[in-house]
């Protein structure tokens, strides 16, 4: 247990699982009428100390709105979690008020965002924002504060932090924000860290330096990380294990050796057939036709149908269910262990 951790927030053993999700389902107001959508349904997934987990798919699919009620960050006006359990080292999160996730987020929860310019305040310069950061949490006097955010700019590979640390955020370029940023989500050293598309926004050199980096201090750290993002590619250089997700639902999870070799639902394997490939056999890219279902107009049945080349009359008469298909390898598909399936998700 950490020094900062009350009884009531660890088990007098250190749980095998760090952050467990249970049929999480977060629904949003629409319109004037005050409807409500459901955007993300019956989640679930649980992240081992020190793991990796990688949630894929396009925009749309809910991996943000995920992220955001772990952390208790949606929007208290439009959005609420409506079923579900979210437990982080045995203690249930969903019943916390906004004072007890304020003591659990930055400090044993942090995230990195996709696009730092918006998250960082313009009127305080980077190395004030850090140092804030590290007072509320660890309760230390500013000036040891800043001084430890000098050294987090230094962690990061920012040259002349000790200079960087009065720069205000548009005086840095998009990749020094980025690594701002990491640096401010780690200052208190968290247990997890999610990450959302933490390197959409950057060149590709940018990219893999962010990446690079991220993995050398979770080594350093133990820490463990969500990894959100569209692209297959980063995930292949990161993860441990992957959840798939379309429309609002986990599609397919499994160890990410797994999802690459053998991927058992279509939208997972037409993912893998979309993206460029060295040696691939083919001159060109395969798309996936059509675009995700909005959530206010969810087609019944499968909702992958619509786009699926493996689609049938049967998939369209019930909704299919996640299902365990082997050990760590869960999958949301009616035809699942079909040959013809299994032989395009093998090419």
């Amino acid at each position: 247990m950490r020094p900062d951790q009350g009884p009531d927030q660890a088990t007098e053993t250190e749980p095998a699982t760090l952050l467990e999700v249970r049929g999480l389902t977060t629904c949003f107001k629409t319109g004037f009428d005050g409807r409500e959508i459901n955007a993300i349904e019956e989640v679930s997934f649980s992240v081992a100390p020190g793991e990796t987990l990688a949630i894929v798919g396009e925009s749309g699919s809910g991996k943000s709105v995920t992220s955001l009620s772990v952390m208790g960050l949606l929007p208290p006006q439009t959005g609420r979690i409506a079923a579900g359990s979210i437990r982080f080292r045995g203690r249930e999160l969903t019943t916390l008020d906004n004072t007890a996730m304020r003591g659990l987020r930055g400090n044993m929860m942090s995230m990195i965002f996709q696009e730092p310019m918006t998250s960082f305040n313009p009127v305080y310069t980077i190395g004030h924002q850090i140092a804030e950061v590290i007072v509320l949490h660890q309760k230390l006097g500013y000036r040891l504060a800043l001084r430890k955010a000098v050294e987090m700019l230094e962690l990061v590979g920012i040259p002349e932090a000790r200079r960087r640390v009065d720069n205000f955020p548009h005086q840095m370029s998009g990749g020094m924000r980025q690594r701002a940023m990491i640096a401010m989500a780690l200052s208190c050293e968290p247990d997890l860290l999610i990450a959302d598309e933490p390197t959409t926004a950057l060149d590709v050199t940018i990219q893999a330096q962010v990446l690079e980096l991220l993995k050398d201090l979770q080594a350093r750290m133990g820490m463990a990380m969500i990894f959100i993002t569209h692209d297959l590619g980063v995930v292949a250089e990161v993860a441990d294990r992957v959840c798939v997700m379309y429309a609002g639902q986990i599609v397919e999870t499994a160890p990410v050796n797994d999802i690459f070799a053998a991927p058992r639902m279509p939208y997972t394997a037409a993912l893998l057939g979309s993206m460029p490939r060295l040696g691939a056999g083919r001159d060109r890219l395969v798309p996936i036709p059509g675009h995700v279902p909005p959530l206010s107009r969810l087609p019944k049945g499968c909702r992958f149908r619509g786009r699926c080349s493996f689609a049938r009359p049967e998939c369209a008469a019930g909704e299919p269910t996640l299902d365990r298909i082997e050990p760590g390898h869960d999958v949301r598909c009616f035809r699942v262990g079909e040959p013809d399936l299994l032989q395009r998700s093998a090419s």
